[in-house]
């Protein structure tokens, strides 16, 4: 698809840049991708607080990676290989199991952060997942009209960038940075939040 082909080139261009040492561009593609790399390593690691260091580690090796990244796959794949085997070496750490079968990437990618934390429920878990939902809602609800519809175009009806411009009768572009600002927005109110469930004693033996 259209929108497909333009996310991949978004994607080589901010490598090209990071690849030249422009340490913005290789945040920006973490930001891009940190929710789905969480999401993919809780298929793994169930604690929350090692799932964030893996994903952490996950994001230093691909960095420490990127001048040998060629581009023969797309970089959501390539990201996708490094999570799966940070994540195994982890397991592996911890004289844990790691699965025999690996998560393909069209697998994981139905995977985001409130589904990862019913992987282990418990009261506490249900009701962090009660308050991502509620917080979530609330920033929505709280955007301005156009973020607002774009991101929920987007993320409850599952259209596409392509589809969400005719609906909207703008420019692809146009719909990118809206899904981006609304997502930004989540996230900034997002993360006090998870960083507070990964904080909390008892969580993980440190």
């Amino acid at each position: 698809m259209a929108d497909n082909r333009l996310d991949q080139e978004l994607d080589e261009a901010l490598v090209r840049r990071a690849q030249r040492g422009d340490s913005t561009a290789f945040d920006a593609l973490v930001r891009k991708y940190q929710h789905r790399i969480i999401g993919l390593i809780g298929r793994y690691v169930a604690d929350w607080s090692e799932c964030q260091d893996v994903a952490q580690d996950t994001f230093v090796r691909a960095y420490r990676a990127l001048p040998n990244f060629r581009g023969d796959a797309q970089f959501y794949t390539w990201l996708h290989r490094i999570a799966v085997n940070t994540a195994k070496n982890h397991l592996v750490a911890q004289n844990r199991r790691p699965p025999t079968d690996d998560i393909e990437v069209g697998d994981a990618e139905q995977f985001d952060t409130a589904t990862r934390l019913r992987d282990n429920d418990t009261p506490e878990r249900e009701l962090m997942r009660h308050q991502v939902e509620q917080t979530v809602m609330r920033v929505v609800e709280g955007l301005p009209e156009e973020l607002r519809e774009a991101i929920t175009m987007r993320e409850a009806e599952g259209l596409s960038y392509e589809e969400i411009a005719q609906r909207m009768a703008c420019p692809i572009g146009t719909v990118r940075s809206r899904i981006f600002r609304a997502r930004e927005a989540i996230d900034n109110e997002l993360r006090p939040l998870l960083e507070g469930e990964a904080n909390q004693p008892g969580d993980n033996t440190r």
